[in-house]
């Protein structure tokens, strides 16, 4: 046989247990709220982190990251994830404190060039290696200064002509085979 419960009674244990439910759902909300504040301060943990030839890529609001002497290189991708491409590239020192001339059909290509060697070079100058299609302010150079061309191509190469570097291929390719060029230059690749 059931109580008899008066509707004083029932709105008691109803509002009761709106309180407690009430209750429960604040302490799971804190409590996740807590734990999202401790795990982005707490220990770090190896989900963001490639070693790659002695050195250590840290991933950062969805950028790789890694310091090489007194710099912090940072890219879109780790060397892990770039298609690997056999080069003969200078090194870093060869851009060191001189002007580096770009032509890129890439703007996050070039973003990528400028980001990482902008501390390195004494400074960037858009250019042509030819006057067709150059823009009216470019300048027209060679293969005797330092020349960066990123370009889209059917095949995927990195190859050095004198001072000229020409990273190609596809455009959905530019950016990480831009970072490969990095990777050789900065000797991460070699």
């Amino acid at each position: 046989m059931k109580n008899i419960e008066s509707k004083k009674d029932r709105d008691k244990r109803q509002k009761k247990n709106q309180v407690i439910i009430g209750g429960i759902l604040i302490f799971i909300m804190m409590a996740s709220t807590f734990g999202i504040i401790v795990n982005s301060f707490g220990g770090e943990n190896d989900v963001g982190k490639v070693e790659y030839n002695g050195y250590e890529f840290k991933n950062e609001n969805g950028f790789w990251k890694t310091t090489i002497g007194n710099y912090d290189f940072i890219f879109r991708y780790n060397p892990v994830q770039v298609e690997r491409i056999e080069a003969e590239l200078g090194y870093l020192s060869d851009y060191s404190e001189v002007p580096v001339y770009i032509f890129s059909e890439d703007y996050v290509s070039e973003v990528e060039i400028y980001r990482n060697l902008g501390d390195v070079v004494e400074r960037f100058q858009g250019a042509c290696l030819t006057e067709e299609g150059c823009k009216e302010n470019w300048p027209i150079k060679d293969c005797l200064n330092n020349f960066i061309i990123i370009k889209e191509a059917n095949e995927s190469r990195i190859y050095q002509d004198e001072n000229c570097v020409f990273i190609e291929g596809k455009k959905e390719n530019l950016t990480q085979l831009t970072d490969e060029f990095l990777f050789w230059i900065l000797g991460i690749e070699r």
